[in-house]
């Protein structure tokens, strides 16, 4: 724990543990992205941080619009209750308090979902990257059991190889629960796979557990799970190009093909109006346009497999 963290959890550390039944699945993401600070300490750590986010963008935006006295800037013709007319001469008071309010709750409530799913996503990233790369150290294994060496000490290897990314990682799990708490390899696999994020590998360590309670042909067993892995692997990066195309029709359709014709449109109806500052024509160039191809860039980048 850096020291931000440690002084959260001094500070909220108690409360947060009360909390610990009503945050399993946070818990369980902590797990599985491999995030190395204790739940109690990440939960103190989201709570500071949400606060301390929403207290100071209200107390900037706060000043922002008193200064500037923005509640006078906003008009309203319609009508309204008498008792609301009242309170005209208090709108900068008000419409301070509002701005206050509204920037502590979205600020600070952003960021305490910020927190929540962190964990989720770096999960999700190493979920990915285990079912590309464990084809590949499935078949390192699989030569390694293939020249004599014991089970314990073929994970033992694969952990220390880094080209094999959080295949890797989750094997260096293993030789831990071994090495540090005394751990026999059927419990330590049962144990990483209880936590590892990827199905595909907790489905690996499972058949290896019972490959070796049973006496079986461990050896047989990981070439079996190459081959399966590496044509699962085939046929995802085929369904993964055909998805490409067609988002990438998709993106041409309506991020170039439908804003041009929106532009023109509306270029060609703001000269006929005499409309000096077409607000919707600003909005989709600098709004839609923009916002738009970085969510495309987002899909496309949460979609694509590690390689």
């Amino acid at each position: 724990m850096n020291s931000f963290e440690r002084f959260s959890f001094n500070l909220l550390g108690a409360r947060a543990k009360s909390r610990r039944d009503d945050f399993v699945e946070l818990r369980s993401d902590l797990m599985q992205a491999r995030i190395k600070t204790p739940f109690e300490a990440y939960l103190s750590t989201a709570y500071l941080s949400s606060l301390i986010a929403g207290l100071g963008m209200a107390l900037l935006i706060g000043t922002i619009t008193f200064l500037l006295n923005i509640p006078s800037m906003i008009t309203y013709r319609g009508a309204v209750p008498g008792f609301l007319t009242g309170l005209s001469d208090f709108r900068l008071l008000i419409g301070t308090s509002i701005a206050v309010a509204l920037s502590l709750l979205i600020f600070g409530g952003v960021t305490y979902l910020s927190f929540m799913m962190y964990p989720k996503v770096v999960a999700g990233n190493r979920r990915r990257n285990i079912n590309a790369t464990l084809p590949y150290a499935i078949n390192y294994v699989t030569a390694m059991s293939t020249a004599g060496i014991t089970p314990a000490e073929v994970f033992r290897l694969l952990g220390e190889s880094p080209i094999y990314g959080e295949t890797a990682v989750e094997a260096r799990f293993i030789t831990r629960e071994i090495d540090m708490f005394g751990k026999d390899l059927i419990e330590a696999m049962r144990i990483v796979s209880t936590f590892t994020p990827s199905p595909r590998m907790k489905e690996f360590l499972q058949g290896a557990m019972a490959t070796i309670s049973s006496g079986a042909n461990l050896t047989n067993y990981f070439r079996n799970k190459a081959t399966q892995y590496t044509q699962e692997n085939h046929q995802e990066q085929k369904g993964f190009l055909e998805t490409l195309g067609l988002i990438a029709e998709s993106y041409v359709t309506a991020m170039v093909a439908g804003t041009l014709f929106l532009i023109i449109l509306q270029s060609i109806m703001s000269i006929i109006g005499g409309d000096a500052s077409p607000i919707f024509l600003i909005i989709i160039i600098y709004l839609i346009v923009p916002f738009g191809s970085i969510m495309f860039v987002i899909l496309i980048s949460s979609m694509t497999p590690e390689v």
